[in-house]
């Protein structure tokens, strides 16, 4: 029989994971690797999700604290959407998925986990990647490890900003 481990995944079950505060209100802008942020500047962030669907799932969220779309000014919505780009072509430079899952949820009963304070997901995509670990026990199976997916990423989403600028 083989093992699945998982370990890091207890901090999580246990409850052990709650921080301070919010996840998305940062203090700097910069890359931050203990908390997963790949980008953030005055309008957004983007950073990895700790506990992902995949691996390179990411997170991208207004810098202000606000819960709903029409608390977003018109330019902190276009630069939102621009980073949403920067997202993508990072994540397809450096992982070359099929295809993404975009979207949001707002409100608890949509699924939000953090529902005050708005956020996007990208979720890459691979033929192939839904197996059977899903569908039988409920566990997801993320082949590679956060820190190795987030100093794969740091460095392309910097390239991907570089050349956009």
């Amino acid at each position: 029989m083989d093992n699945l481990w998982a370990p890091w995944r207890m901090t999580y079950i246990l409850g052990q994971d709650k921080t301070e505060g919010c996840i998305f209100c940062l203090d700097k802008a910069g890359p931050d690797k203990d908390r997963l942020v790949l980008f953030a500047d005055e309008v957004g962030l983007v950073m990895m999700n700790r506990y992902p669907y995949n691996n390179g799932h990411l997170l991208i969220a207004p810098r202000r604290h606000v819960s709903g779309l029409d608390d977003l000014s018109p330019d902190e919505v276009h630069r939102l959407m621009a980073l949403q780009c920067r997202a993508l072509a990072a994540l397809e430079a450096e992982m070359n998925p099929d295809g993404f899952n975009i979207g949001l949820n707002l409100g608890r009963v949509a699924g939000a986990g953090i529902e005050t304070h708005l956020h996007y997901h990208i979720v890459p995509r691979w033929s192939g990647d839904v197996n059977y670990m899903t569908v039988l026990a409920e566990v997801r199976v993320v082949p590679e490890h956060l820190e190795a997916t987030f100093d794969r990423l740091v460095a392309r989403f910097q390239e991907v900003t570089d050349a956009r600028s």
